[in-house]
């Protein structure tokens, strides 16, 4: 094998070798600005305390998309066409949007709701369609747990496009119960007697003050709004507690809590069925 010309290999040199060595050089600077940006946005968010879920995937998403431009700068660089290769990256870009339309919107809806905060790690919430408490919010779903201890993965998307309900928002809750007595009953002595329990109960909250009022004359019952605020932590047990003794003091106190009745009449007709 006849050895290379001198005049050959610089010819090769120059045609492929200083295209090929500044192809490396943007490649390898490229890749350490963008390294170098994508971590300075990640820190420009954890100063502006944003959630550490958005700032991992918001700097991932950034490098890889500087990381784009670089390797495209590269091969063009090296002579390499790269309309046709940005025609290619756009069109895959589309076809993959199209085929991930619910995905990217859930991502949508998680970016929004880390950057707005409707709800945050152990609230208890009721939003698109389930009720429970928030364990974990993450990009694309939110993981929360019932009350009966099942975990439930909500899709982002399905939050965002309901309404939110935040039970631990506020450091406090009204509690609203109907309280159904007798037409018989007198009325005096059963607000008395309501507001006596009330007052005995140190969870019920002084102010607000409570409301107790007769709500409505049902079919059956006269109904009392009883209306308490208390701490949200303990609205639970001052529901079941409540209740319970209200009914053991009406009881005791000769109070009825009528269900519904029905009175039947019966029409004798006999007379013309003999005539019949």
């Amino acid at each position: 094998m006849n050895d290379v010309s001198p005049e050959l290999f610089y010819q090769l040199i120059q045609t492929y070798g200083i295209p090929l060595f500044w192809a490396i050089v943007i490649f390898v600077v490229g890749r350490f600005i963008a390294r170098a940006i994508s971590n300075s946005a990640a820190k420009a968010m954890t100063k502006a305390h944003v959630e550490e879920t958005l700032i991992k995937f918001a700097k991932n998403m950034l490098y890889v998309a500087l990381m784009v431009f670089v390797i495209i700068a590269a091969i063009g660089q090296m002579g390499i066409e790269t309309t046709s290769f940005a025609a290619i990256l756009a069109a895959a870009g589309l076809a993959v949007g199209l085929s991930l339309q619910g995905t990217l919107s859930n991502f949508a809806a998680g970016v929004l709701l880390i950057i707005f905060r409707p709800f945050k790690v152990g609230d208890f919430i009721d939003a698109g369609g389930v009720a429970g408490i928030v364990e974990e919010i993450q990009i694309f779903s939110t993981q929360m747990r019932s009350g009966d201890n099942k975990q439930i993965i909500v899709p982002n998307g399905q939050i965002m496009g309901s309404t939110i309900t935040n039970f631990s928002t506020k450091p406090t809750r009204r509690l609203d119960l109907v309280i159904g007595v007798s037409y018989s009953d007198d009325l005096k002595k059963v607000r008395s007697v309501l507001e006596d329990i009330l007052a005995k109960d140190e969870r019920i909250l002084p102010e607000p003050a409570p409301t107790i009022g007769v709500l409505e004359l049902g079919d059956s019952s006269v109904n009392f709004a009883v209306r308490p605020w208390v701490n949200s932590g303990d609205y639970w047990p001052l529901l079941f507690d409540l209740q319970e003794t209200i009914k053991v003091r009406f009881d005791q106190e000769g109070i009825s809590i009528p269900f519904p009745q029905r009175d039947l009449h019966i029409v004798s007709n006999s007379g013309s069925a003999a005539a019949a």
